[in-house]
């Protein structure tokens, strides 16, 4: 058994590298676009993010893409800002900690694939596919 004595729960900055690295191990055709996307961390999303999903629970959302996919991207288009991946900390760490079954880095991975997906306009079976690379 591990000594967890003196031992926190990672913050936002080491969920942040988490993320990070999971976006530089992407299949290198993915890499140079996905280093174009923001990570912010964020203890919880913020009540309008959960009121227009329509979620009741701040602990139900671990992520969300917030930007233009580049599928849908044009040049007319007039950004606000850059694409950015939120992650929310205290739903992830809970979802780890209920699941038990995977390490939190392999989550943050799943939920960053989870949100590039939305990016690239990637269907279920490209997920599926990038899931596997990190296998």
């Amino acid at each position: 058994m591990s000594d967890w004595n003196g031992r926190t729960a990672p913050d936002a900055a080491e969920i942040e590298a988490m993320a990070r690295h999971a976006m530089t191990t992407l299949p290198p055709e993915f890499r140079e676009a996905a280093a174009q996307v923001a990570i912010r961390v964020a203890e919880f999303a913020p009540e309008d993010v959960l009121d227009e999903l329509q979620i009741d629970d701040a602990f139900d959302l671990t992520g969300i893409y917030d930007g233009i996919p580049v599928t849908e991207k044009s040049i007319s288009d007039q950004p606000g800002g850059p694409d950015i991946i939120w992650l929310y900390r205290r739903p992830i760490m809970d979802e780890w900690a209920s699941r038990g079954d995977v390490t939190l880095g392999d989550l943050v991975t799943h939920i960053v694939t989870h949100e590039m997906a939305h990016h690239f306009g990637w269907s279920d079976d490209d997920i599926a596919t990038i899931d596997r690379w990190w296998e």
